[in-house]
């Protein structure tokens, strides 16, 4: 392989409460909590890589809807290994495009607190046509409750306001995810 074909590497840094993550997600710019700390070396540098790569993909001008399997998977990767709750956006253009991916709040290991005005703030911040609100379970059912869909609902109809999509809200836990719009939740 040639110098001008080797991928590009990038100094790895943790990133500031509400800042946004560059869309290939680099496992050292996950936000507080930083479960990969507790993994080996070698499998850091592999979710690190698998988190580049389907970054990467999803930036390549793919529209999101033609690649549930990859977002799922890009998810999980991100917040699957988290001990407690966090509530984050993936922000899309309006043609679906992944633009950036998003912790917004951190919480316990049952419940995050979400404000609906935060939510506005970041989606206009990214300038946004779209999102995909994606939160984790820790204790590892991905079984959406009543708060999860009185949440997504009130989120929607907020983001409407200013004519901001929800495509979709991805639960995620450990080994498993569930897309509230696939399960006609939405």
């Amino acid at each position: 392989m040639s110098a001008t074909n080797t991928p590009k590497t990038r100094t790895l840094r943790r990133a500031k409460a509400g800042e946004a993550l560059p869309v290939y997600g680099l496992a050292g710019e996950l936000g507080s909590g930083d479960w990969l700390r507790t993994l080996r070396a070698r499998d850091r540098a592999t979710v690190q890589r698998a988190l580049a790569v389907l970054g990467a993909e999803l930036a390549d001008g793919r529209d999101v809807y033609n690649s549930p399997d990859m977002v799922k998977t890009y998810l999980q990767l991100h917040l699957g290994g988290e001990p407690v709750e966090h509530f984050a956006l993936l922000f899309l253009d309006a043609q679906n495009r992944f633009m950036a991916f998003e912790r917004v709040f951190t919480g316990t290991l049952t419940q995050t607190s979400v404000h609906p005005r935060e939510i506005v703030q970041a989606a206009l911040r990214h300038r946004a046509a779209a999102v995909i609100l994606v939160h984790n379970h820790p204790s590892g059912s991905v079984q959406p409750s009543r708060a999860d869909e009185a949440l997504t609902s009130t989120l929607k109809t907020t983001l409407a306001l200013v004519d901001v999509r929800v495509l979709d809200h991805v639960i995620v836990a450990p080994g498993a995810t569930l897309s509230m719009a696939e399960k006609g939740l939405l």
